[in-house]
Parts: structure tokens; sequence; C-alpha cells
């Protein structure tokens, strides 16, 4: 089913939580007229070091899920990220609902899957998640419809989230001090995302925007709510009527200075399995580190 209109009178209840380690929020997105959420972008954490795998930011979520006595609808990822691990199929284990994403994770398990030298084994199908959403695509959170924008440029899957009036941009855009995301990853393109912020832009004045990152920028305090005016307005690297031109010479200029990820050799492996850790042929959760392939 396909119907993009936005229904601005219906005002979800969005909890965040805050990742210090990844800089990540993730949200709980509760249906007002139900007991119905969904939860965008979770995270599972990780000792990289030690190569050890926590549930202590999942294990929040599922806390406040249970404590408000909620329905977990779906698990929507935004992405793939590439600087934390999902922690989809954990919370999925302990409180249900469907793990969806963007159709084009194809296209990731395909780049990666040869990057991390993966066997037939590995699947580029996308099977390993519940839905696969195409722009324009809906679905329903209790008694709220929600649909997927397709909005790549910074990853060849990105999709923005629009539930009632609160819109989930995944790393499409940050805060309007912030910027935008790089553009500079396997199957990312500056011209593309420049196109994919004006759909989100476009959007009603009024819509609540919700970020997946923010890193404080000039040391104020960590923030993740705004709105399309205000972006369109003030955001540093698109607002104002910035230009395509514009945006895509300065986006490349700066991706060129931007060091990896710290976690995106786990989080690819892990991300593009829909959160499952890849085993190896004993049956082993095991990590690799692929030699000058990003």
């Amino acid at each position: 089913m396909t119907d993009n209109s936005v229904n601005m009178n219906v005002r979800p209840e969005v909890e965040p939580f805050f990742d210090p380690a990844t800089n990540t929020i993730s949200y709980v997105v509760k249906d007002p007229n139900s007991n119905s959420c969904a939860i965008v972008d979770s995270v599972m954490d990780i000792d990289y070091a030690a190569g050890r795998i926590s549930y202590e930011s999942a294990d929040a979520i599922i806390a406040y899920v249970q404590e408000k006595g909620l329905k977990v609808e779906w698990l929507i990822e935004t992405h793939v990220h590439a600087d934390h691990l999902s922690g989809a199929p954990y919370i999925q284990e302990k409180l249900g609902g469907k793990i969806g994403i963007g159709k084009n994770i194809t296209v990731v398990q395909d780049t990666f899957g040869k990057v991390f030298n993966e066997g037939t084994e590995f699947q580029r199908d996308g099977s390993q998640f519940d839905a696969l959403f195409e722009d324009g695509d809906t679905y329903e959170i209790g008694g709220m419809r929600a649909f997927a924008i397709y909005t790549p440029g910074h990853t060849p899957a990105c999709m923005t989230h629009v539930m009632g009036d609160a819109a989930f941009v995944g790393d499409t855009l940050f805060m309007p001090d912030g910027g935008s995301a790089r553009a500079d990853f396997p199957g990312g393109d500056a011209g593309t995302l420049y196109d994919s912020i004006q759909k989100v832009l476009a959007l009603p004045d009024d819509m609540r925007l919700f970020m997946c990152h923010d890193y404080g920028p000039n040391g104020r305090d960590i923030q993740w709510e705004t709105t399309v005016a205000e972006e369109k307005a003030h955001n540093i690297h698109v607002g104002g009527g910035k230009t395509k031109e514009e945006f895509v010479k300065f986006r490349t200029e700066r991706d060129a200075q931007l060091d990896m990820p710290r976690l995106i050799i786990p989080s690819l492996q892990v991300n593009m399995r829909a959160g499952e850790v890849p085993k190896d042929k004993d049956g082993r959760p095991m990590l690799k580190v692929p030699v000058n392939a990003l």
C-alpha cells in the first residue's frame, strides 16, 4: 500500500535514548491512541578492543517499553549504520515486532559482501529482515499510519520514516548547526544526498524531525529534535537556499578530510545481517577485518 499523505493531526509520543559511546539517538515512538509502538535505530553495545558485545542500551529500551506496557510492532532501521551495531534482533527476541529497512539493503549487502569476502551462505536478498520498504510504502503502528520516503545519498538504503507529525531522518540530516551526513561511503553520492534532503524539507514546516546522531558542535548540549522550518532556514549545509552545486562542492571537500567511523568494520558486518553477529565455520560469533578495503 502506498499513500504518503501527511497527517499532522496525529502526534506520536517520542521517547529518545542517547548512547554516548556512539552519539546515537534511538527512539520509542508510541501511537497516541493505543499502546502500540515502534523502535527506531536501536543500539547493541560493543567493546571493540576486547571483542565483547553487551546490551545495556537495548535493555534500557526494553525496560521502558515494559514499564509503560507497550506493544512493539516495528523495529525500524533507517539505514545500514556504519557507526553503531543494531540491537534490533535482541529486542525482537524479548518484545516481538518486525524488523524493517529500505529495500536497497540488497545493494549494500552485495557491496559489502564482497568487501568482507562473504561466502554463498550470506544471503544478499534482504531476507534477514522482516520487511523491505520501497519509496512511499505505508505500515501501521496501532492505529497510526506511517510511511517511508526513499532518501539515499549517505547510503543506497537510507529511508526517512514519517509517523504522524514526526519524521525520523536517520543520517540524512543533522541538527541545523550540524549540517548533513557524509556521502563518501561505497554507494554514497553528494548530489543524491542533496536531492534527498530536499524531499525531507518539502514536508510541512511544522513537521518534527528526529536525528539519529548528534555530536554537540561548539560544545553545546546534545540535541535531537528540530523542525522542517528550522532546517530550511538555518541548516549550515543546505539551509537558506544553498544550491546543489554549492552543497556538492562543500560535501565532497569535507568528506575527503574525514576519518572512517571507529566502528565501521563491525557495524557493517552486523547491520547488513539485520543485527546478527556473523559466525565462523564452527558456529562461533566472529568478525573480520578486511585490510585496505575501505
